[in-house]
Formats: C-alpha cells, sequence, structure tokens
C-alpha cells in the first residue's frame, strides 16, 4: 500500500490510514513519467530524488537526495508528488547552464531555510527571494556559470520566466500547471492522480490514443464529449512529449 510521508508546511497531514485521499492531494509519478512530463533526464532525477553511491579517493561514499519525495515507494518503486516535479524542473533548468551539482544542493538548502518550505523553488516567494538567495550561493561558492544566471536582475527573469509561465499558485504554494499557452491541457494533482488531462477532465493519453485509431478529432471529440479544440491539444501534447 502505498502512503505519503510528512507533507510540506502549509499542508494537511496525510497519515497510513488515509492513502486514497494522500495521493488525490499531491500527486503520483513514476519516475520514468516524471521524466517524460518535466524532460529531465531520468538518471538525473533519480539521482536528485535518491541520492547515489560514489568513490571518491578509493572510498565509498553516499550522496543523499537533494529533492526529497514527499510520496514513499510502491512495491519499492519510486515515486514524486506533483510539488517534487516542479523542484526537478528548477533544479534541472540550473544545472543545465552548468551550475554544480555542489552549488545547488546549497542553494536549496539555504532557499528552504529562507523561504520555510521543504519544496522552496515550488512557491510564490521564490519568485521574488531566489534571485537573492541564489546569488549569495552564487558568490559564496565561487559558482561562476550560477553567477552569470543570477547577476542581473533582467537575465534572470529572463531564464527563469519559462518555467514560471503556466504555474498556478495558491497562497503561495504552485497548486497546478498549464503545460501549453492555450491552457487546454493541466496537470493537477487533484485530478486524474496528477496525471495530465484535458479541460473537461478526459486524460490526454486517452484522447491521443483513441486519434491515432480513428485518425478523426470529430469522432473523438464525441465519444468523450470534449471540445474538438481540446482533442487536437491532447494529440499535440502527447506528440511533442514522445519526441
Amino acid at each position: 500500500m502505498r502512503r505519503a510521508m510528512t507533507p510540506a508546511p502549509g499542508q494537511a497531514a496525510a497519515t497510513d490510514r488515509e492513502p486514497d485521499d494522500a495521493l488525490l492531494r499531491l500527486g503520483i509519478y513514476t519516475i520514468p513519467e516524471a521524466a517524460r512530463l518535466t524532460r529531465v533526464p531520468f538518471a538525473s532525477i533519480r539521482r536528485w530524488t535518491h541520492g547515489y553511491a560514489f568513490r571518491k579517493g578509493g572510498e565509498r561514499r553516499w550522496s543523499p537526495p537533494l529533492v526529497v519525495p514527499q510520496l514513499d515507494p510502491v512495491d519499492e518503486i519510486p515515486a514524486v508528488s506533483f510539488l517534487d516535479l516542479q523542484e526537478l524542473r528548477f533544479l534541472h533548468a540550473f544545472r543545465s547552464r552548468g551550475a554544480s551539482w555542489q552549488t545547488l544542493r546549497v542553494a536549496h538548502e539555504r532557499a528552504k531555510e529562507r523561504i520555510g518550505h521543504s519544496h522552496p523553488f515550488s512557491t510564490g516567494r521564490f519568485r521574488s527571494a531566489g534571485r537573492e538567495i541564489l546569488t549569495e550561493v552564487a558568490v559564496s561558492e565561487k559558482d561562476r556559470a550560477l553567477e552569470n544566471v543570477v547577476s542581473r536582475q533582467l537575465v534572470f527573469k529572463k531564464f527563469i520566466t519559462p518555467y514560471l509561465r503556466g504555474l498556478e499558485f495558491d497562497d503561495q504554494i504552485v497548486i497546478r500547471w498549464y503545460p501549453r499557452r492555450d491552457r487546454r491541457v493541466i496537470i493537477d494533482p487533484k485530478r486524474n492522480f496528477g496525471q495530465p488531462v484535458v479541460r473537461e477532465g478526459v486524460p490526454t493519453r486517452i484522447l491521443a490514443s483513441s486519434y491515432r485509431v480513428e485518425r478523426s478529432v470529430e469522432r473523438v471529440a464525441r465519444w468523450y464529449d470534449v471540445e474538438d479544440a481540446s482533442v487536437r491539444a491532447a494529440v499535440d501534447f502527447e506528440r511533442r512529449l514522445a519526441a
């Protein structure tokens, strides 16, 4: 049975007696699903959420997780939540720009302390306080790659805007994600266990799969009682994920 771990500040507690309710509230994704939705490499997600062993000077060492998943493994299969997804997206963004693993670990810890949340990059406060925190860390860690991103307000804003676009916040916490500009596709942890759905609530995978069989937007739309535009959005969304 799957159970939720201790929730982040501001979230209601979930217990072993309420696994279904916890899943409905947090969203649930396997590592391959998380990689598919975020475009963060599978290996990176696995390392960042579950740690990894390495050798240094002939000695075996352990690097603990950077993002501690909100969910326990299911039958030993790792799982992550909706908020975990958002943390991974932002961490990958900075890593892709050359920020070191150690710097990101320090930045994440500093942000947790300053913002007061276990998933600081998933909060509205990170939009305003993030640059200041990251600048301090970049300077103290002498990380030029991260410093180049956060050194000027305009550069930082241009860099981070694509990752904030489509996020909807409530009480400073991201509660849903619209990955398309037309907002036809919704990723909401309270709907369909966090899997992508169109506005009418039908999973994008189902609509795209039906279209591949029928090759008719209108017919699929009638079957599932959705707008033609929602079928097209689902097909395009799934096609882009597959690519």
